[in-house]
């Protein structure tokens, strides 16, 4: 009885520590924020719109948006290329919005140049005269043969001007994970030179031209090029922003997939000052092609030893490989990380590209009057149904009526106290079905306490005292309760594993107020009847403790009668 009454006292700590003090509300108890998302048709993708891929699509926006630490997420489809999805209040709504609409195509591409996002100013015509190149004047300004810059100059001129951003990993920023088992043979494929991205000098103009007037700090450039991007092939060279615009690049062709990575984790790393990395563990193709490709870029100089993350068209992070090659499968991405920025490429890479490109077609705030109205509803309900019990236990069971209140009260307060603590541990978030398991629960809970009693109250009929009854009918009522609450439970977890949305919440809290009906009864219902067995209010069968004997029929105890003494043996006469 002691455990339970410290378990109580630690978890209402734990409560009012935390600072909550309330349980977190699903979305239809607190409301919340609805997108609409619409598939689009894909450029050689005619058929890609179809149900196995919107199915594909709704398991993944789930595992994402409950990644952010939602747990009562509702994900769902809604007529052919449309998907639902409501977030409950509390959750950061902006955060979910970049999770959900997220195609996360993702390539590993080489950087052939970068230099700052904004439009290159074009430069003038006219050669700078011999005095002014003698003082020194424009030297920075990279080589001047043709009158337009080309994307080699660019590279030139930017190479030490690149600004670094928060979340972009520049100096040693991919590296291995773990020391390299071996390193690869050297490949012989060429230093990375815009001049042979594209195929043909046309292309490799045009190319230079879209670098030079691709504008990043403007959103509508950073649209266009991502679109363009995501729907390039991944052996073209294509133009990328960074995804905050301060930088613009240059990239080759893909050297390694999205596809090839295995898992991604944020973790924080205090060795060396790192701070938040992201680690990624590749799958057994992915290993050697990124080994092979990371000994080709550490003998290159800044910016081509540079290794573009690219996320539907935009860069993550370009870390320099400056380590050799990477080997054994791992490696970890660091370079000024923030925790959510971490978490959010993490939770993105873990949970794979989705298999068709959406569109936010709408997004709405959802009220909480509605579900308001009826959990007061439900609670009325509730609180009817436990005042029907109450009178029954009271007229039926007399004074074993205030075991089972207090039995119920202890229940009720460990139910509250896990239920808000689970809300900031795992996200867990009350709502109206949830509410309505609780509400079974109760009913689950005084079966147990009905059992017992009714154990004792045999073996009392049987002609036994209270304290001897109270013993002997534990181990028959404690068989039927692990058995009943075993079905209980089962049932609870099935329905919890097959179903999705709302209705997890009724079999979380069906399963969670189970458990806690076996540890009230075994740490609290028995060692009160033990304590109460010893006070002669209960001990000596008063007529309202509901243990009366003579209310109950007992039948008075068997004793065995003395035999009368043998007569003598008649003698046998002489």
């Amino acid at each position: 009885m002691a455990v339970i009454l410290i378990a109580i006292a630690a978890l209402t700590g734990g409560m009012f520590v935390s600072g909550h003090t309330t349980p977190r509300l699903g979305i239809d108890l607190a409301g919340g924020t609805s997108f609409t998302l619409e598939a689009k048709n894909q450029p050689g993708k005619p058929n890609a719109i179809n149900t196995d891929n919107m199915n594909t699509a709704v398991g993944i926006i789930e595992r994402r948006v409950n990644g952010l630490g939602v747990s009562e997420a509702e994900v769902q489809t809604q007529g052919e290329k449309h998907i639902i999805v409501n977030i409950p209040k509390g959750t950061n709504a902006k955060q979910a919005r970049q999770q959900v609409g997220t195609t996360a195509q993702l390539y590993f591409r080489p950087v052939v140049t970068t230099t700052s996002g904004q439009k290159t100013p074009e430069k003038p015509k006219s050669t700078p005269s011999p005095s002014a190149s003698a003082s020194g004047k424009g030297q920075d300004k990279g080589d001047d043969k043709g009158g337009k810059p080309s994307a080699s100059s660019s590279a030139s001129s930017s190479s030490s001007a690149s600004p670094s951003t928060q979340g972009r990993a520049l100096s040693k920023g991919l590296k291995a994970d773990e020391k390299p088992s071996g390193s690869p043979s050297p490949s012989k494929t060429p230093k990375p030179d815009p001049s042979k991205s594209p195929s043909g000098s046309s292309d490799q103009e045009e190319l230079a031209k879209q670098f030079a007037k691709l504008d990043c700090t403007k959103p509508a450039g950073r649209a266009a090029a991502a679109e363009k991007a995501a729907n390039a092939k991944p052996t073209d060279s294509v133009l990328a922003c960074s995804q905050k615009g301060d930088a613009k690049f240059v990239l080759g062709p893909s050297e390694v997939e999205g596809t090839d990575v295995d898992d991604a984790s944020a973790v924080f790393e205090s060795q060396n000052g790192a701070g938040w990395i992201v680690q990624l563990d590749f799958n057994s193709k992915g290993s050697k092609k990124f080994a092979k490709t990371t000994g080709e870029l550490t003998k290159q100089q800044s910016p081509q030893n540079r290794f573009a993350i690219a996320l539907d068209g935009e860069v993550v992070s370009d870390p320099e490989v400056t380590q050799g090659a990477i080997t054994g499968g791992r490696a970890t991405i660091s370079g000024g990380f923030t925790q959510q920025s971490s978490e959010d490429l993490a939770n993105v890479l873990s949970f794979g590209a989705l298999p068709l490109s959406f569109d936010i077609a709408d997004e709405t705030t959802v009220s909480a009057a509605l579900g308001g109205e009826q959990l007061d509803a439900g609670l009325i309900a509730g609180a009817i149904g436990l005042a029907l019990v109450v009178i029954y236990l009271v007229v039926y069971y007399r004074g074993l009526a205030l075991v089972a209140m207090a039995s119920l009260g202890v229940s009720a307060i460990l139910t509250y106290t896990i239920m808000v603590l689970l809300g900031p541990g795992i996200g867990f978030a009350l709502n109206l079905p949830a509410v309505c398991g609780a509400i079974v629960a109760i009913g689950i809970t005084a079966d147990s306490f009905i059992v017992y009693f009714e154990r004792i109250r045999d073996e009392i009929r049987e002609g036994r005292s209270l304290r001897p009854a109270v013993e002997r009918g534990w181990p028959r009522a404690r068989r039927t309760i692990l058995v009943s609450d075993f079905v209980s439970f089962l049932a609870a977890a099935v329905l919890y594993i097959v179903t999705v949305g709302k209705v997890q919440g009724f079999a979380f809290t069906l399963g969670l107020t189970t458990l806690l009906d076996i540890a009230v009864v075994f740490l609290f219902t028995k060692p009160l009847m033990t304590i109460l067995a010893r006070r002669p209010f209960f001990g000596n069968g008063h007529s309202w403790s509901g243990l009366d004997p003579k209310r109950l029929g007992a039948t008075p105890p068997l004793r065995r009668r003395r035999s009368a003494a043998p007569g003598p043996a008649d003698t046998k006469e002489a």
